[in-house]
């Protein structure tokens, strides 16, 4: 007959606090990555209620062309993104606080950014005024005057040029959830807080584009 063996005392008294120590750890990395995302996901920012209470109002009318636009649900002040405009002069979101900015970062080597631009264009002829604006900022890091020339081409009036050679601006919004491809498009309040979000391109001057812009902008 076998008989089976049982560890030794020593051993199994050296093994409980092993397996403590692994537990610890383990739910300490599940807090770290939990804290983390709970800042990503809520930072809660008090200034931006507003924000989030506009677009609570607005949300049934993310529908038709627009239907994929994404409506914050939480306080989310929007990184002070630098780039510069068509005289190379240093500019930041900053600069249009007091005012809803529909910010949309765009590249020529992407295809769908090229679609949406006339749309773009034509929402700011639309309504565009001192309280709103398009503020469409390129991010090409390669031939300055690419961007700058295909606009010309393609027959874009009515928006201003801006530039960020570095993609800097891209990079500013990934870190806080708001850039997983391109185009990227975000509205800001004129608290600079989001009211809305959007990955991917969207016809922003028909029907349903126009109605939604200006429900963000009803005060």
């Amino acid at each position: 007959m076998t008989v089976e063996s049982k560890p030794a005392p020593a051993a199994r008294k050296v093994r409980k606090p092993l397996v403590a120590v692994a537990a610890i750890a383990a739910l300490g990395a599940l807090a770290a990555v939990y804290g983390v995302l709970g800042l990503w996901r809520n930072p809660g920012d008090a200034a931006c209620r507003p924000a989030t209470d506009l677009a609570h109002r607005i949300a049934p009318l993310a529908h038709g062309e627009v239907a994929a636009v994404q409506l914050a649900d939480e306080g989310l002040k929007v990184p002070t993104l630098r780039f510069r405009d068509s005289d190379g002069a240093e500019k930041s979101l900053a600069d249009w606080r007091g005012r809803t900015v529909l910010i949309n970062l765009w590249a020529t080597w992407c295809v769908p950014c090229r679609k949406e631009m006339p749309a773009l264009d034509a929402l700011q002829a639309r309504l565009g005024a001192p309280g709103f604006e398009v503020v469409a900022v390129n991010i090409d890091t390669r031939d300055p005057e690419k961007p700058k020339t295909w606009l010309h081409d393609v027959g874009i009036r009515n928006l201003a040029y801006y530039s960020d050679t570095s993609a800097r601006v891209f990079q500013d919004l990934k870190a806080v959830g708001k850039a997983i491809g391109m185009p990227t498009t975000l509205i800001v309040d004129p608290n600079g807080c989001e009211i809305a979000s959007l990955a991917g391109p969207a016809e922003w001057a028909s029907p349903d584009g126009l109605a939604f812009v200006s429900a963000a902008l009803a005060k």
